[in-house]
């Protein structure tokens, strides 16, 4: 808890001080284009995907620190296995704020586990799970993204936590 509530003042901070004022048409702008994202990932639109992200985009994400994205191509690879393990998986914008070049979204990942994850074996059940993200975006397409979630309630759902009592 502690870690999101860092999370949301720093967001917060960030996305309100600073440069001179953005047109509401470019935060509106803006905002479609991450409109434009999730209904790619959504669709599993990869045409739509490479529109919307820059060729260099970065990803940061605290619950996947093995997962390095640094292009396009590595983006599109991790979104491909990430769906290759929650086949039906969907993102739904709960709330989307933007300021300046930042877009904030609220939101849920809903989907079953139907594929292997990392160490996880398949289990067939549903997760249904809040997230958090910020994207900067420049040039109309997304630079640079952030993302978090509480990866011990997706572990939990799916029941691969807690971890089964040895000798059981």
């Amino acid at each position: 808890m502690r870690l999101r509530n860092r999370f949301l003042v720093a967001t917060l901070l960030y996305v309100s001080g600073g440069c001179g004022p953005v047109s509401e048409s470019q935060l509106e702008a803006n905002k479609e284009t991450v409109r434009r994202f999730t209904e790619a990932q959504n669709t599993g639109d990869i045409e739509l995907l490479n529109e919307v992200l820059a060729a260099d985009v970065v990803r940061h994400c605290q619950a996947t620190p093995d997962v390095e994205i640094r292009s396009r191509e590595d983006f599109v690879r991790f979104y491909e296995a990430s769906a290759a393990v929650f086949s039906n998986a969907r993102v739904t914008i709960d709330i989307m704020v933007a300021e300046r070049d930042m877009v904030a979204t609220y939101g849920s990942f809903t989907g079953t586990q139907d594929g292997r994850m990392g160490l996880f074996p398949p289990t067939g059940k549903e997760v249904d799970s809040k997230f958090l993200s910020v994207a900067r975006i420049e040039d109309g397409v997304i630079a640079e993204l952030w993302v978090e979630w509480d990866n011990l309630a997706i572990l939990t759902q799916l029941g691969h936590f807690p971890p089964p009592v040895e000798g059981s």
